[in-house]
């Protein structure tokens, strides 16, 4: 799979980027790079995180991060379609995977819903609290798609039940 897009991150993560996240109880314990982090970054961590010296990282794009050190990514899994069109994924630190929305769109709205790429994965059922930051954000970059976190990632779910599958399969 060829994709053309370069690493320049996208103006709507950009945005993400430049709002403080603060830890609290209720709040996305998110943590934005202002930058994708490079091929050779991204595959040197994704061999250490599988354990798999043959498997390299350009199917990811390395956004951000969680307080434990676990990854988001946009996972480049449709053909001939741009970055925002693809899924957001969580690999976390001890190994927990999950696909947190079907595009940045939804992405972009699970955030405004309080909820960061881990708490989609390990708690999706957790009450968030909104951020008046990221709703504006959402607003902004994906105005017709608004949506509750809930239905974010049932979405998410439902169209990519396999990608747990398909990352252990890159393990050893």
């Amino acid at each position: 799979m060829i994709f053309t897009d370069d690493r320049e991150l996208l103006p709507a993560l950009a945005a993400v980027a430049d709002v403080p996240f603060h830890y609290a109880e209720d709040a996305a314990d998110f943590e934005p790079f202002p930058e994708f982090l490079s091929a050779e970054e991204t595959t040197e961590w994704l061999r250490a995180w599988t354990g798999n010296g043959e498997v390299d990282g350009d199917d990811f794009r390395v956004f951000g991060q969680d307080g434990t050190g676990g990854y988001a990514a946009i996972w480049l899994t449709r053909p001939d379609r741009p970055l925002a069109d693809q899924p957001v994924v969580f690999l976390g630190s001890e190994g927990e995977t999950g696909v947190v929305a079907t595009d940045l769109a939804g992405f972009l709205w699970l955030l405004a819903d309080g909820l960061g790429p881990r708490e989609a994965v390990e708690s999706p059922g957790q009450r968030p609290r909104t951020d008046g930051e990221l709703t504006a954000i959402a607003e902004r970059f994906a105005p017709g798609s608004r949506r509750s976190a809930s239905a974010v990632i049932d979405a998410a779910a439902r169209e990519f039940p396999d990608f747990e599958d398909i990352i252990t399969a890159l393990c050893r």
